[in-house]
């Protein structure tokens, strides 16, 4: 038996915010809420299926420099430029990191600066 992601943890100062966006972005839901703030996001149905939850973890002082893991988001619905103008007016913004332009993907920034990409290819809705 091999195991599998259940969670991603992303540090950031406003969860609430963050929540909503990502929300919005993935069709998630609020699966939970912590008392110190943190709020758990992830498929309507809830944790446990295919895709795993989003827990956005309060801090005050996320951590310095290129982190270590982002998120990669592809389109289910519509092509990467009809996704790129939804994500941009959902709140995201380019985010440059040296890429040279040429990749077939974006790098974008949610709203607390966490950088994350928009790649190419379609896949299906889970």
């Amino acid at each position: 038996m091999a195991s599998r992601i259940g969670e991603l943890v992303l540090g950031c100062r406003d969860p609430e915010a963050l929540a909503r966006f990502w929300c919005d972005v993935l069709d998630f839901a609020v699966l939970g809420r912590e008392e110190d703030g943190g709020v758990e996001i992830g498929p309507p149905e809830g944790a446990g299926g295919p895709q795993p939850t989003i827990f956005l973890s309060r801090t005050e002082e996320p951590e310095e420099g290129k982190p270590r893991l982002h998120i990669d988001v592809n389109a289910t619905d519509r092509d990467q430029d009809a996704e790129l103008e939804r994500l941009l007016t959902l709140g995201a913004r380019p985010a440059d990191i040296g890429q040279t332009g040429e990749e077939p993907w974006h790098v974008l920034a949610d709203p607390e600066g966490n950088v994350f990409c928009l790649l190419k290819a379609r896949i299906a809705p889970v």
